[in-house]
């Protein structure tokens, strides 16, 4: 049995529950969502999951008797299979109006949000999971904060920071960040990855929509992750995989609300028009994705043609997770104009635009930075930037700008 890793999104949980009768707790399937509310509840709160046929039965074919005999404080699992359940607990806070009475968990966020604004609006506290952050599995979760490249990050970053070698980065990257292939290195992840697929599959395709053959809409997902970090093309993609645009289209839809896959979007300005409305895509999670790629071992993969993509793909889900796992919006976007200008991460705060390059190497040259100053002009005030890359500890290259290394994430 593995042990439990403390995750970062606890405090947050903790502190929501204690103002909103209801906590939605959304992810891909096997990130840790029910392991992590079963270590944050008291012993009064009782478990049950829809993933039981029985019970899910109940809960669709009468939502009352369902929560009669689940009474809260509760936590059901996988409420997205019985949607039916929403206007009953809705009926059920408004008559007691206490705090922390439902958590959920939901493994279908676009599915699940449809019924949580038409339901429990105002009610209900929505937070997302990742799988284990680098901080999380180093034991530091309780330190981890928002990534922003300000001195205050920085320092606090520096403090906590442990080596984390070549070796190690492309080690951690075709592990992946579900629990149970990153924390047991004996686990055969071939046989891991193969089982999540066809669990995946299986359960959540046939819920979201019905794909006339499974073995093409693999071959999708395949073709999805050989695109990871890359500016998404659904012509190309489509084509790849002989299917029509708006097929691919549709099925991304359905990898990007099971949680598979992140839609980095890009930043634009009213005061240009020159910059691209096309959207980035990138694994969440980049063990499925070296799987799916076929690369058989962390050499392989950092020797290999995807090297630099699935490295940008581990920074930007690191990035995503320190958000989303503090309980906060992840207000990240990218920069690129129709020349071909490109900053890879512009994170937007408080009216500023911090920008952020991901490099594969150990020694960024300081004219890297000179990217930034396309920001200048465009509306909000420029940030301290950074590139994050292989070096080994925090360099300034400018005045503005400091190389961080991968391991401080």
């Amino acid at each position: 049995m593995l042990q439990y890793h403390p995750r970062t999104l606890a405090a947050t949980i903790h502190s929501v529950s204690a103002h909103f009768p209801v906590l939605l707790l959304t992810g891909p399937r096997q990130v840790g969502k029910t392991t992590l509310l079963e270590h944050c509840s008291g012993p009064a709160r009782r478990r049950v999951t829809l993933d039981d046929l029985d019970q899910r039965d109940l809960a669709r074919r009468d939502p009352k008797l369902f929560l009669q005999r689940h009474p809260p404080p509760v936590l059901i699992d996988e409420v997205q299979y019985a949607p039916e359940l929403l206007s009953v607990i809705k009926m059920t806070v408004d008559s007691t109006q206490q705090p922390g009475q439902f958590w959920l968990t939901g493994s279908q966020k676009f599915r699940l949000m449809q019924g949580i604004s038409e339901s429990l609006a105002g009610r209900a506290a929505v937070l997302d999971l990742l799988g284990l952050s680098r901080a999380e599995i180093a034991g530091h979760a309780e330190d981890a904060r928002p990534f922003l490249p300000t001195a205050t990050w920085l320092s606090s970053a520096r403090a906590g920071a442990e080596p984390l070698a070549l070796p190690d980065v492309y080690r951690a990257i075709w592990r992946g960040s579900l629990p149970r292939a990153a924390l047991d290195p004996s686990m055969p992840l071939e046989v891991f990855f193969s089982s999540y697929l066809q669990s995946y599959v299986q359960r959540d395709v046939r819920a979201l929509a019905r794909v006339g053959d499974e073995l093409v809409f693999q071959r999708f997902v395949r073709a999805a992750a050989a695109r990871t970090g890359q500016l998404l093309n659904y012509a190309d993609l489509a084509r790849d995989v002989d299917v029509d645009q708006k097929t691919a289209k549709h099925w991304l839809a359905i990898l990007e609300a099971s949680g598979l896959v992140f839609l980095l979007p890009p930043w634009h300005s009213n005061l240009t028009k020159r910059l691209v409305k096309t959207p980035k895509l990138y694994f969440l999670d980049t063990g499925l994705c070296a799987y799916l790629t076929q690369w058989t071992s962390p050499e392989s993969l950092e020797a290999g043609a995807m090297s630099g993509h699935i490295l940008e793909t581990y920074v930007v889900g690191e990035i995503l997770k320190s958000w989303w796992h503090n309980g906060r919006r992840a207000p990240l976007h990218f920069y690129r104009d129709r020349d071909g200008r490109e900053i890879d991460l512009i994170i937007e705060q408080d009216d500023h635009l911090y920008p952020v390059e991901i490099k594969r190497t150990a020694t960024p040259r300081r004219n890297v930075t000179t990217a930034f100053d396309r920001l200048d002009g465009l509306g909000p005030e420029r940030g301290a930037g950074a590139v994050i890359c292989l070096c080994e500890s925090d360099v300034p290259l400018s005045d503005d700008a400091t190389a961080i290394p991968v391991g401080y994430l």
